[in-house]
């Protein structure tokens, strides 16, 4: 678990949380051929969030445009418009690409 999803109480209990564990020193080749699931491994690391994915976040930055920014697993951004920093909110991710995601509030109350 990392350790600043504990810091920051991003953990709720009774809720489910996907991990991943992530091989430092290259792998075989042979067990992404055993996981249908993964990717060519020239593709890199894959976003740590999916499209419908429920997520508490607090923002940490505000965007060039106004939007807060929150972080995620390896630094991953998550751009949640009409945030201000400093807020925990629900978001559902509804946009995700290679180096960020886009989330709209669902709880603003968190």
């Amino acid at each position: 678990m990392p350790r600043r999803e504990v810091e920051t109480d991003s953990l709720e209990p009774d809720e489910t949380y996907r991990v991943a564990f992530i091989e430092r020193d290259g792998t075989d080749g042979a067990a992404a051929e055993r996981d249908d699931t993964a990717s060519h491994a020239d593709d890199g690391p894959q976003p740590p969030v999916e499209p419908g994915e429920m997520r508490y976040v607090e923002i940490e930055d505000l965007g060039k445009q106004g939007d807060g920014i929150a972080r995620v697993e390896r630094g991953y951004v998550i751009i949640v418009p009409d945030t201000e920093v400093g807020e925990r909110v629900k978001v559902e991710v509804t946009e995700v690409k290679s180096n960020f995601a886009v989330g709209e509030v669902i709880d603003e109350d968190v």
